[in-house]
């Protein structure tokens, strides 16, 4: 199924993106879902921050899956360097049906090996790949299994599969990317797996939003001092994350090729109970033991939905639930309370033109929980579900995410964010130029400042790579990225 640009910016109308792209991603935007939620903030190891699923772009028969753990890793933090958690599972979960039930799941395992446990480092010396192999001196080892569930049946897909290394510094990590590639694996179905640490790719400011959403561009329109411009400062520049990500066949993940889209978010499971042996009398340390069923702590689909739309009563629980009960949660969708915050702290006359942000708001339903007729509604009437939606069928914007818009639908690119949501999507100038109106379908559009609305920061510190697993490799502790950032400078508007 492919729709040409104004078909879509009439679907577009039709369902009211921009007020739904509006309330998702306002002003109390954080990095995407950093520490989105009471209960998930105290455990980072099972923290989803990004969910992205895309078309491949260099093999569009195949889709790319790609989540995100452990927000704001900082390159140095050694001596314990950050790793996935043996005692958590993680899961991508895909609805190919409309019924909001999972159809498709892909599980990942992870177990630890020190080779050496009579010595603090990470890397005991140099190390190095051979044959898909690394060096002994590579010590604090991690290994997964994967597996995929569907039509109830499990099938493991490969086992005891090697984390490449963190980015620790030129000495201890040389050629890092030969010791990341290694990572890639190619295991059973067709399907290619990568799982480690990456650069953080999402751009925002997060200093200015927090801030009552004094977005530093935008300082003289602010009703607070101070009021001089400034360029945007990216919150997430310097930092690491663990990606865990999917190439897989088109064919196996969607229902079929006349129903192409899929609905896709992430989640992560603890054991029930955690029970801390031993005590400090007989000097047997802590030595925690995980017993019981899996339990959902963290669940992640569109971007920013629990951080502005779900309020604090009801952030653990949505992270808990399936999407399957997320009726409970529609009220919130269609009742927004963020709609007046831009026009809030700005200036009085600054808008000329600014959109009715009273009216009621079903069309956040269509957009968030049903999806778009024609575009990525999975059925004429799926049931009410918060995931991310995927057209398969619409091809990718070219082979190279360095050169697609980073305005995704708004910058005419059927492939962008909402549908699915792509590296180089920002969806904070998405979001905060909808907000005002400044859309092709918007009241607004081509009134200034509404068009110009942004954060001051778009792209990515790293050039994205064109072959999977696409996101850029790791800074390295060495390197010191957050000791002395880099100038900044404010990013022209897109055409």
């Amino acid at each position: 199924m492919t729709l040409s640009r104004p078909s879509w910016l009439r679907l577009l109308l039709a369902a009211g993106l921009a007020a739904a792209l509006a309330l998702s991603m306002l002003v109390g935007v954080q990095a995407s879902s950093h520490r989105e939620a009471p209960l998930i903030t105290e455990d980072p190891v099972a923290d989803n921050t990004d969910v992205y699923a895309f078309v491949s772009p260099d093999k569009p028969d195949t889709v790319t899956l790609i989540s995100n753990w452990i927000p704001f890793e900082n390159p140095a933090g050694g001596p314990n360097f950050y790793n996935f958690g043996d005692d958590v599972l993680y899961e991508f979960e895909i609805d190919n049906d409309g019924d909001a039930v999972q159809d498709i799941e892909f599980e990942f395992r992870f177990h630890t090996k020190i080779v050496n446990p009579n010595t603090f480092l990470y890397a005991t010396g140099p190390i190095s790949v051979k044959n898909g192999k690394y060096s002994s001196t590579f010590n604090y080892r991690q290994f997964y299994t994967v597996s995929m569930t569907k039509n109830g049946r499990r099938h493991v897909l490969g086992r005891n599969l090697p984390v490449p290394p963190n980015n620790v510094g030129p000495r201890s990590t040389p050629n890092y990317g030969r010791l990341a590639n290694a990572g890639i694996h190619r295991v059973k179905n067709g399907v290619k797996v990568f799982a480690g640490q990456r650069d953080e790719a999402f751009p925002v400011d997060l200093g200015s939003i927090f801030d009552l959403a004094a977005l530093r561009p935008l300082q003289p329109a602010h009703i607070l001092p101070p009021n001089q411009a400034q360029p945007g400062i990216n919150s997430t520049d310097g930092f690491n994350v663990h990606s865990i990500a999917l190439q897989v066949p088109k064919h196996l993940v969607t229902k079929s090729s006349k129903q192409p889209v899929i609905g896709v978010y992430s989640t992560t499971y603890r054991r029930r109970t955690r029970v801390y042996q031993g005590a400090r009398e007989n000097g047997a340390g802590a030595n925690p033991k995980h017993r019981g069923t899996w339990v959902q702590v963290s669940r992640l689909g569109n971007p920013l939905v629990n951080e502005l739309v779900i309020p604090l009563k009801d952030k653990d629980r949505f992270n808990a639930s399936d999407p399957r009960f997320d009726k409970q949660f529609a009220k919130y969708v269609a009742t927004p309370f963020l709609d007046n915050a831009l026009a809030s702290v700005i200036k009085p006359g600054v808008f000329s033109c600014f959109p009715n942000v009273n009216g009621p708001r079903n069309d956040l339903v269509t957009i968030y929980l049903t999806g778009v007729p024609g575009l990525n509604a999975l059925k004429a009437k799926p049931t009410p579900a918060e995931y991310l939606r995927l057209n398969t069928a619409i091809a990718p914007s070219g082979d190279n995410p360095n050169q697609q818009s980073s305005l995704g639908l708004l910058g005419g690119e059927l492939d962008g964010f909402p549908n699915g949501r792509r590296l180089n999507d920002d969806v904070v100038d998405i979001s905060l130029r909808a907000v005002a109106g400044a859309t092709p379908v918007g009241a607004c559009a081509g009134e200034a400042p509404n068009d110009r609305l942004g954060d001051g920061v778009a792209g990515n510190d790293k050039r994205y790579m064109t072959r999977f697993p696409y996101i850029p490799h790791p800074f390295s502790g060495y390197e010191d990225p957050n000791g002395e950032r880099a100038p900044r400078i404010i990013l022209q508007p897109n055409a």
